[in-house]
């Protein structure tokens, strides 16, 4: 079973400074100091582009994990997709959007997942990886807009 949330984050940026600054890696990575995300291979530093990939090594719940994403889609400045390579969830997918209007920029994140572990990963998909991944994107959205006191 897959499941799914979304992110909504306002920012005064334009658009396309918001979209480049979406897919930074070193960005990322600030925006992931606390579970020591680090680009290890593929796109390392700056912008990443239509079918890139970087892997991210990164500690959650205790545990170190490895993560390969690739940019599956993307038009510039409104959107871009990376989906799960190779790491530890049968299925990911991240899609990134971006509206302008009178008063800055709205990024919108909506993620899909399938959780590994069968009957017990739709319990931990619901119960647990939902709120973990949704509040990891909301710091890192607050991170990215500047409004880390939020």
């Amino acid at each position: 079973m897959t499941a799914s949330f979304e992110c909504t984050t306002r920012s005064s940026m334009p658009k396309a400074q918001l979209f480049d600054l979406a897919r930074n890696i070193d960005a990322h990575e600030d925006s992931m100091a606390r579970s020591r995300e680090q680009a290890v291979a593929g796109v390392t530093s700056g912008l990443i582009a239509l079918g890139e990939e970087v892997t991210w090594r990164a500690w959650h719940f205790g545990v170190p994990l490895r993560m390969t994403s690739r940019i599956t889609q993307m038009e510039a400045p409104d959107y871009f997709v990376d989906e799960q390579v190779k790491g530890p969830f049968r299925h990911f997918r991240h899609v990134h959007e971006f509206s302008h209007d009178s008063s800055g920029t709205t990024m919108v994140d909506r993620i899909e997942f399938t959780a590994p572990f069968g009957l017990v990963g739709r319990l931990v998909e619901k119960l647990v990886l939902a709120r973990y991944l949704q509040n990891l994107i909301d710091t890192r959205n607050r991170h990215l807009a500047g409004d880390l006191a939020r």
